[in-house]
């Protein structure tokens, strides 16, 4: 039996000494994530990473930290967010598209950088191949060759015969655009299509941009894919509708919101599977020995609502060719 004063001593030894089975204290990674949209827009994909990263056992408050920086629209604003991001000194940046992922290049060559959303990342300098990176950055990409982009305009075709002029609403300033854009010109020549094409470079040129489409008499439009026409796919959505004008856009957001269809990757998807490398970054592996994920995976989405709205006889042929109907 032990008595009262050993007892006591026992319990003063074992406040002195820490308990051996103590856990060391939690490590708490501080991810930066950039985009040129505004929360609003971004808050699906915004979500759908954080979502991820938390099925991957992260917890915001408990093992990381978001240092969350959205442009609003202004391109010209994300140098700064991405200095922003460097002097933090974060353990990785998650990047929207290109103009964000070139930003956060000039910015910094050490910190490791995974694009959410890229095009055509060789071309564009932001590294060396999709099967060795090198480098900082890896990520996603979404488009795994330029005939990919020629397909929107095959559908649309297929969804109104009676086109024969189609508008490409395109940006001229990214490094492969004009590639893209004679995709879809030899492909409406195929069709027996003309094609206007109308540039866009801001936020603030769309108005003028259906306008100029309206005088042209084009019969449809081509929504060619584009960080700025993403951000803005409300805005292009209504315009359209306006003027009446089926359209086949780059993602199901579009067409969600009442744009007539869509073919593409997913890109909530793809801000999922940015969490993925991210978890592996922080684990030790290093950005450069990452390959690129290309999207192998493309939907048709049609909006059945929409269509009747534009007076569109959908041919049944074109029905079963899609992967998720809107009504």
């Amino acid at each position: 039996m032990i008595d009262r004063r050993c007892f006591l001593g026992v319990l003063a030894v074992t406040a002195i000494v820490p308990f051996s089975g103590a856990q060391p204290p939690v490590k708490v990674y501080r991810i930066g994530y950039i985009q040129t949209a505004t929360p609003d827009e971004q808050a699906h994909l915004t979500k759908a990473f954080e979502d991820a990263l938390r099925e991957l056992g992260y917890a915001e408050g408990r093992n990381i930290v978001f240092e969350r920086r959205f442009a609003s629209g202004k391109q010209e604003r994300l140098p700064e967010l991405a200095a922003e991001l460097v002097k933090l000194d974060v353990d990785v940046i998650v990047t929207g598209a290109n103009p964000v992922i070139a930003a956060v290049k000039k910015a910094t060559t050490t910190i490791p950088v995974v694009m959410a959303a890229s095009r055509d990342p060789v071309g564009s300098g932001f590294i060396a191949s999709l099967a060795r990176p090198e480098g900082n950055i890896t990520g996603l990409t979404s488009d795994p060759s330029p005939e990919f982009h020629g397909k929107r305009l095959e559908l649309l075709k297929a969804a109104v015969p009676r086109a024969t002029r189609a508008a490409l609403l395109w940006n001229p300033v990214p490094p492969s655009a004009q590639t893209y854009r004679k995709i879809v010109e030899d492909a409406a020549l195929k069709l027996g299509m003309t094609v206007q094409v109308v540039e866009v470079r801001g936020r603030d040129e769309f108005e003028g941009a259906f306008s100029a489409i309206v005088r042209g008499r084009a019969d449809a439009v081509v929504v060619d894919s584009d960080p700025v026409f993403f951000t803005a796919r409300s805005q292009i959505v209504q315009l359209a509708m306006k003027h009446q004008l089926p359209a086949v856009y780059q993602a199901r957001e579009f067409v969600e919101i009442g744009g007539l269809m869509s073919y593409g990757d997913n890109v909530a998807h793809r801000f999922r599977r940015a969490a993925v490398y991210v978890d592996k970054i922080l684990q030790g592996t290093k950005p450069g020995e990452l390959p690129v994920e290309q999207a192998t995976k493309f939907e048709f989405v049609l909006n059945l609502k929409t269509a009747r709205q534009l007076g569109l006889a959908l041919p049944p042929s074109i029905l079963l060719r899609t992967d998720d109907v809107i009504q």
